[in-house]
């Protein structure tokens, strides 16, 4: 998947007019990017729309509009689009109370790592976690991790002859496997050469 470049965005200007269109689509667009993982835990997979998306409003409440400042932007998020091979995501554990949240993270350190997907008719892929920083202490984990899943050719190319894919989080304190839903199946296989 191309990475973005300057070309790719709207000015500030044009951004404050397509917005509200740009931002219905960009909605409806991740509805099928979402996998939750039972009720506390979800997969936010990305792709160079919700990164298009991420940057023009990260430009907008900055009033970013220098070339040096929209670069460096460019450069923060295009890191987090896939690079055909594998699938980015935003994974989340999701507590509303929060002291339910304070208690759950203290017992879920580690759960990053214990996330997984599992392409039809192969073994579970484990992300590659947090390369931007260290998420958790030894006390607690972070509600927010970024993950990589690196896939083989196989699993690419069964993945986009209709093969099943499954996630899950395998964790003394949580346990939960789904199987991604025909739609965001589909979104996924086309972040795949």
């Amino acid at each position: 998947m191309a990475k973005l470049t300057r070309e790719d965005l709207f000015s500030l200007e044009e951004y404050a007019e397509a917005r509200p269109v740009f931002r219905q689509q960009v909605m409806e667009h991740k509805k099928d990017r979402r996998l939750a993982i039972g009720e506390h835990a979800s997969l936010y997979f990305e792709d160079a729309l919700t990164m298009k998306y991420q940057v023009q409003e990260m430009l907008r409440i900055e009033r970013i509009y220098e070339k040096a400042g929209i670069q460096e932007e460019l450069e923060v998020y295009n890191p987090l689009i896939p690079d055909g091979n594998n699938w980015k995501a935003t994974f989340m554990m999701e507590y509303s109370d929060i002291d339910q949240r304070k208690q759950m993270l203290a017992k879920l350190i580690g759960v990053e790592q214990r996330l997984y997907v599992q392409v039809e008719g192969f073994e579970r892929v484990n992300p590659i976690a947090n390369e931007d920083l260290d998420r958790e202490t030894e006390d607690k984990t972070s509600s927010v991790h970024f993950v990589r899943f690196e896939l083989s050719p196989e699993m690419c190319a069964a993945v986009k002859q209709g093969a099943a894919i499954k996630a899950g989080i395998d964790h003394d304190a949580y346990r939960e496997e789904v199987v991604a839903p025909e739609n965001v199946r589909q979104s996924l296989a086309a972040d795949l050469d």
